[in-house]
């Protein structure tokens, strides 16, 4: 486990290797969740201080763009499409199913770290609709009754072996 000056140390590292520039905000960003896992206030003040801008600025860029969470999330990051071709055929189900497999709804980490439920608009998937993605891999064509079995092998996973 990586110590806070580590991951400081890490994140000041790319800072200067993109020119401590404003311009560079999303990627500093980026590389600083990649780090950190999410973007709380500490870690934007202390972007806004290395690239001269007001933290309101970072602010304003973490809480615009969907992609960045000032929350942490679970080490299993299930993100449910509610597009309209996911939707219609289901994916609101598929979401029901998550919130009561694991206890917790939309936006909420269960308490042990494991899990998180997200919700997006699309992930280009339309043909395989309902879609569910967790850490990235997609399932699709699947029904509120695949949920538990999918979810239960990311249970009987050791913790951060994924």
């Amino acid at each position: 486990m990586r110590t806070n000056e580590e991951m400081f140390a890490e994140l000041d590292a790319f800072i200067e290797s993109v020119g401590n520039s404003p311009s560079e905000m999303i990627a500093i960003l980026h590389t600083a969740q990649g780090i950190f896992g999410y973007l709380p206030m500490k870690v934007q003040k202390h972007i806004a201080d290395r690239i001269g801008v007001n933290v309101s600025q970072v602010y304003g860029v973490v809480t615009f763009y969907s992609f960045f969470t000032m929350q942490p999330k679970g080490e299993n990051v299930i993100s449910i499409c509610l597009g309209t071709a996911c939707f219609v055929k289901g994916s609101g189900k598929l979401l029901e199913a998550c919130e009561n497999y694991l206890g917790i709804h939309n936006g909420e980490t269960t308490e042990d770290g494991r899990f998180t439920i997200t919700t997006l608009r699309c992930v280009g998937a339309c043909a395989l609709a309902p879609v569910m993605q967790i850490n990235g891999k997609t399932y699709g064509n699947i029904t509120a009754k695949d949920v538990p079995g999918i979810l239960e092998t990311y249970m009987k996973k050791e913790k951060y072996d994924n």
